[in-house]
Parts: C-alpha cells; sequence; structure tokens
C-alpha cells in the first residue's frame, strides 16, 4: 500500500514538474529562416536561469527525501528505483539551468529579420528601432538603426530629432571612407601596373630621396651596380652622371622650362661593361604643375638596358604579315645573329636559301633592308617585364 501510495505521488510530481519546465524553458523553439552572415549568439538573462534551477531542485530534494524514508522503512527494489528515477530527472534539470544561467550560450541559427524582433524582445528585451537609410543604389543599401531598451521606451519624437542630426554625419563619414578605400585601391592598381614594367622606375624628390621604386628599381637598387642607394639617396657610380642628376632634380624641382615635360636621358655603364640609359622625366611642370596637387617626388627615371627589348611572341609577328614558320625563324636569326652568311651557317643551310627566304621577307613586310627587318622586329619589344 506504501509503495503504490508512492508511486502515485511520484507520478504526480513528475507530470506536475514537467509540466511546469515546459512552459518555461529558456531555449526558444529553432528557427529556420537564413541571416545572411553568420549566426546570433544569445544567452537567457541569468536571473531566470537560476530561478528555474532552484525551481527544479526542489522537487529533487523532496523526492530525495521520500526516497531515503523509504528506504529506511524497507520499500521494495521497484519503488526505490522509481524514485530513483523521479529524483534524478529534477536534478540533471536543474544542473542544466544553473549552467545555461552562467556557462552556456545557445547559438540560434537562421534568423531572419521578421525573426529578430521575436528574439531580441524575449532574450535582450529590446522594443524598438529607429532606422535610417543612409545611402541607396541600385546594387546596395546602407542604413543606421538604433535598437531601444525597454529601460528607453519606444521610439519618441527626442529620438527622431537626434537621428536627423545624427545622419548627415555618418553620411559624410560613409563617404569619406569610400573615398579613402576608392583612393588605396588606385594606389594598389597602380603599384602593380609599375611592378609590370620591365624598366627599373625609381621617383626621388629633390634632394635625391627615394620615394617609390617598382619591381625592376628596386632590383637595380638591391645590385647596387651604376645605381644604388645610399642613406635612403639614390646615388650613381659615376660621379659625372651623379652631379648632372642632382643638377637636373634641382631644375625639376624649379620648374625649369629647359627640361619641359618630356625629360632628357643620361648614360649608364655597370662594371661588367653593359650600357644602361636612364630617362629622367620631371613631375613638376607642365600639366602636373597646374594640377598644384602637393607631392614630394620631383622626378621619375625609367632605367632599361641599352638593346633591344624582348619582343612579343614570334607567332604575332608570323601572323600578322603571314610568314612561313621557316621565314620567321629567318627573321629571328637575322635580328639575333647578322648576316645573311652568318644566319645560313647558323641554322645549317645554303646562303641561296637565306637569301630566297630574304626576298620573301622584304616582298610581305614591305621593307627592303635588313636594319629595316631589324627595326620592324624593334616595333614589337613588350614594355612588361617577364
Amino acid at each position: 500500500m506504501v509503495s503504490d501510495t508512492l508511486a502515485l505521488v511520484t507520478l504526480f510530481l513528475l507530470m506536475a514538474g514537467g509540466r511546469y519546465l515546459w512552459s518555461h524553458r529558456s531555449t526558444p523553439a529553432r528557427l529556420h529562416v537564413p541571416l545572411a552572415g553568420g549566426r546570433l549568439s544569445l544567452r537567457q538573462p541569468r536571473s531566470r536561469g537560476v530561478m528555474l534551477g532552484f525551481a527544479a531542485l526542489l522537487p529533487a530534494l523532496v523526492l530525495g527525501a521520500v526516497g531515503a524514508s523509504a528506504w529506511m522503512a524497507g520499500t521494495g527494489k521497484a519503488g526505490l528505483f522509481a524514485v530513483a528515477v523521479a529524483t534524478l530527472l529534477p536534478l540533471m534539470t536543474s544542473v542544466h539551468q544553473f549552467l545555461s544561467a552562467f556557462l552556456h550560450r545557445f547559438a540560434v541559427h537562421d534568423i531572419g529579420i521578421e525573426n529578430i524582433g521575436v528574439v531580441t524582445r524575449r532574450m535582450v528585451r529590446w522594443v524598438d528601432v529607429a532606422s535610417v537609410v543612409i545611402e541607396k543604389s541600385a546594387t546596395s543599401c546602407t542604413f543606421l538603426s538604433v535598437v531601444r531598451h525597454e529601460a528607453s521606451g519606444l521610439v519618441d519624437d527626442e529620438m527622431r530629432r537626434r537621428m536627423a542630426l545624427l545622419v548627415p554625419h555618418v553620411r559624410r563619414a560613409l563617404l569619406i571612407g569610400k573615398t579613402i578605400n576608392l583612393k588605396q585601391a588606385q594606389t594598389v592598381c597602380f603599384s602593380d601596373i609599375l611592378d609590370g614594367l620591365s624598366a627599373g622606375m625609381i621617383l626621388v624628390d629633390v634632394n635625391g630621396q627615394i620615394v617609390h621604386a617598382n619591381a625592376a628599381g628596386n632590383a637595380i637598387l638591391e645590385a647596387a651596380d651604376f645605381m644604388r642607394e645610399v642613406c635612403g639617396r639614390l646615388v650613381a657610380g659615376d660621379p659625372a652622371i651623379n652631379t648632372a642628376l642632382r643638377e637636373i632634380l634641382v631644375a625639376a624641382n624649379a620648374g625649369d622650362a629647359v627640361l619641359g615635360v618630356k625629360g632628357i636621358a643620361l648614360p649608364l655603364t655597370a662594371h661588367d661593361g653593359v650600357r644602361y640609359v636612364a630617362h629622367v622625366l620631371p613631375l613638376t611642370s607642365g600639366a602636373r604643375r597646374v594640377a598644384c596637387l602637393a607631392y614630394n617626388a620631383v622626378a621619375a627615371l625609367f632605367i632599361r638596358k641599352a638593346a633591344l627589348e624582348p619582343f612579343s611572341p614570334p607567332e604575332v609577328i608570323g601572323e600578322m604579315y603571314k610568314l612561313t614558320p621557316t621565314e620567321l625563324r629567318v627573321l629571328l636569326a637575322i635580328v639575333d645573329i647578322g648576316g645573311v652568311p652568318e644566319v645560313a651557317a647558323a641554322l645549317g643551310v645554303a646562303v641561296t636559301t637565306i637569301k630566297t627566304h630574304l626576298s620573301r621577307l622584304f616582298e610581305k613586310t614591305g621593307v627592303a633592308r635588313q636594319a629595316d627587318l631589324v627595326k620592324l622586329v624593334a616595333g614589337f619589344s613588350t614594355p612588361l617585364a617577364g
């Protein structure tokens, strides 16, 4: 009789406690509307978790006391098992509530705009949102939202007045940020373009301080041969050339009309005898001075080897002049080797064969001399590195 009564009491307490805990559960139902950009991580109010933890702990203590009394009274194993199970269930629920209050955060996945109000009203206690469009285009929309807590109440006229004062400053900050980003993107773009040039490019100020150098220019400075960097200044290996460079920089800074906008060239020679030429382009004359922009560099040096630049793929020349593979090979050999006898010896064919191909080259290209063929091929040289 005692065991039956105990079982009924246990069942009633389980049903009542389960109904109460379900109606006051801390985790909301999972929603399935996507939120672009990730997850919304929330945590229930700590006081609520503590309250639910104690609410689940009390039935566990009562059932534990009943179970201890039944065990001391010699109740059967079936009754003790029922009481033990009934005690463990609210005890586990209590532990879960305490952990949720102090440690656990639950991530609400797939939450859409239409469900944000439900989640925030229940868990974060937001009651209203003041929103204003900052910028709108065909592809995007930027808006500013200010959320109101329940302690601040709903959006009122004073809130709208403050938003009206704030919006112009936010819009101006947005435009400034876009302008800065555009300038940074242009800088990166121009830097990539300059690094792709085969010629070394070095920007210097009036004192010869190096403002910028592209990849080829840095390679020349690292070699420290005919041009090198000393304490941040550009120094030529030849003293006479170095003096001339300093005079050109001073004249460029003064806007000397003698330099004009075309600049001048300086001959350079490496230690191994390889010859280079440096074209100095002033940056403070002509349209550059009319622009009245702030600048540090007064001149740009373009340094290249005094030799025939690498030209475009030979197939481009052959396709343009409808050359056969043999004629194209003879043309490139004339550019690289020279006269007809030398080309014939290099290709292992008779001189008459080379002359035959040469006459066909003259006919197809419209030139009459071998020197003109070299100029024609030089016209296909590329300014790009690699």
